[in-house]
């Protein structure tokens, strides 16, 4: 079996972690600009008039697909963990570790789901409050920074393939785990959904996909969270019966309902 080529790996490994950092700090990167002059022509067309130096507040599309590639890294954190842990306590950590953070991603999820439907309501329902509503919304979400989100968009996607290319130089066989390749696959996926949702309509339209992007992002990561959830329960159960026969008990037994069924059946034929 060939051997995992370490300086790949934690190149792939760097490279997602740049992805998580530029997605969380976009709000940085791409909020808070003046858009007066971008407001001026929109405005027009619509007959309302805005001020002066309005500014555009982040948007949530690129900050909510963290919470995807945040599952993406924390598969390849606990490769990584596995690498310098021997097996034996790598199995037991790695069930309790993924529970928690599991359970952490969905929480901190839904509250960010929640965030991202009120604010699109919000926003919908000032651009259809005409005149005063939609010269509200042209103030506080009239324009979006496409250029610079497609750039980073852009940046992004590079090294989410550069994560992938060096993965697979540093072990062909990880195309074989099928749940790291449809991880894999997801985040390149969403990454393309946001893009896609940020041109398909007008300029001022933008805030409004951008957040439809954010709520989306949010059900996959709820979903992967859900995954991730489910299947540390067995890892759990080992953990637990390796504990147990170390300790000299007897290992944890689910109850095997056939034989109890077939006494039952028994029972009841000889009364």
């Amino acid at each position: 079996m060939e051997r995992l080529k370490t300086p790949f790996f934690f190149v792939a490994l760097a490279a997602m972690i740049l992805v998580v950092i530029l997605e969380t700090g976009s709000s940085l990167l791409l909020g808070g600009h003046d858009v007066g002059a971008q407001l001026a022509g929109q405005s027009a067309n619509l007959g309302v008039s805005v001020p002066a130096h309005p500014s555009s507040p982040p948007g949530l599309g690129i900050n909510y697909l963290a919470l995807v590639d945040a599952v993406v890294l924390f598969t390849l954190v606990l490769m990584a963990v596995g690498l310098a842990v021997p097996p034996r306590i790598q199995g037991r950590v790695q069930g309790v570790a993924t529970l928690i953070f599991s359970i952490l991603l969905i929480l901190l999820t839904l509250v960010l789901l929640v965030v991202a439907i009120v604010k699109l309501i919000l926003m919908v329902t000032l651009l259809l409050a005409f005149p005063f509503g939609t010269i509200a919304y042209l103030i506080i979400w009239g324009s979006f920074p496409k250029g610079q989100t497609t750039a980073l968009l852009a940046l992004i996607m590079f090294l989410k393939l550069v994560f992938g290319v060096f993965l697979l130089l540093a072990q062909p066989r990880f195309v074989q785990n099928k749940g790291l390749v449809l991880l894999s696959l997801t985040t390149w996926i969403c990454n393309i959904v946001v893009q896609f949702l940020h041109g398909i309509v007008p300029g001022f339209l933008v805030s409004i996909t951008d957040a439809i992007a954010a709520i989306v992002m949010a059900i996959v990561a709820i979903i992967w969270a859900l995954v991730l959830l489910f299947g540390s329960i067995p890892g759990i159960v080992r953990a637990l019966q390796v504990s147990a026969e170390a300790a000299g008990k007897k290992p944890l037994q689910l109850l095997n309902p056939i034989p109890y069924a077939r006494r039952l059946v028994r029972r009841s034929r000889t009364a």
